[in-house]
């Protein structure tokens, strides 16, 4: 009897513990991370690290880019430091929802579906989603892809842009359907193979990879009719202070001239939004 009654207790103990560690483990996941941030000292940034010239590894190996200047620019005025990690980009909201990081911060796009489930800092760049083709193909304009392949990068903003007005561009290309790619090294290296004759991009990236080929003058760059899109740092929906943070940061950064110094660095222009 004696051992029954114990074994009830054990059990009844066990409920009551796990009942408590799932009631802790919410509230931390839907906490404000900036007090936890400040104490480690470090911010974990997940990164595509192969997107020119924003966030990218260079043979070095050492990353390097127009988003890793800024972020640590922005963290520099906490004394934080900048852990950047390499993720799948099609998971990176998982990655941030399941606290492996803390920021989105990769030319990351502000579409109304991300808004859904990530808050954004203030837009801090402009970008365009834009066509690139081989001239050789003579490709002058999203009609000029009829029947023809197109590749994009999963979970991309391109991506969504097509999928969002398949008018513009889906309904032309082979089956309506796109060839997904997990970086856009591997879609141009396709491209260049002519194995897809037409790639839906970022603007900034695309600049950036073709002014560094020696055979830029063989790409054609075609503007669509996809609206314009604004780069901004995503993070959880409950970090509000690591918002007003990034924002005040950035505010400082812009108005002491660090946004435009680095934008000339990467863009050999200012291509960065006013920071209000």
């Amino acid at each position: 009897m004696r051992k029954k009654i114990l074994g009830a207790l054990l059990a009844i103990l066990m409920l009551f513990s796990t009942v408590s560690l799932t009631g802790c483990s919410r509230q931390s996941a839907n906490a404000d991370s900036w007090s936890t941030i400040q104490k480690r000292k470090t911010v974990i940034v997940g990164l595509d690290d192969s997107f020119v010239p924003m966030g990218f590894r260079a043979k070095s190996g050492q990353l390097k880019g127009f988003d890793i200047d800024l972020a640590r620019a922005v963290f520099k005025k906490y004394n934080i430091k900048v852990d950047f990690q390499t993720i799948d980009w099609s998971m990176n909201a998982t990655e941030l929802r399941n606290h492996t990081i803390d920021l989105i911060w990769n030319g990351y796009t502000i579409t109304p579906q991300r808004k859904k489930v990530v808050r954004f800092s203030a837009p801090y760049l402009e970008n365009k989603q834009i066509l690139v083709t081989m001239k050789k193909d003579k490709i002058n304009s999203f009609a000029g892809m009829k029947g023809k392949v197109l590749g994009v990068q999963t979970g991309s903003s391109g991506y969504s842009s097509l999928e969002a007005e398949p008018n513009l561009l889906k309904n032309y290309i082979k089956n309506q359907t796109p060839v997904l790619y997990s970086t856009f090294n591997d879609a141009f290296i396709d491209l260049n193979a002519n194995r897809i004759q037409g790639l839906l991009i970022d603007r900034v990236y695309a600049n950036y990879y073709i002014d560094h080929q020696s055979n830029r003058a063989d790409y054609q760059v075609t503007q669509g009719k996809f609206a314009s899109e604004d780069f901004a740092v995503g993070m959880r929906k409950s970090d509000k202070t690591l918002q007003r943070k990034i924002n005040q940061a950035m505010k400082e950064l812009y108005r002491d001239g660090t946004m435009k110094k680095i934008s000339y660095k990467w863009f050999g222009e200012d291509d960065t939004i006013p920071q209000k």
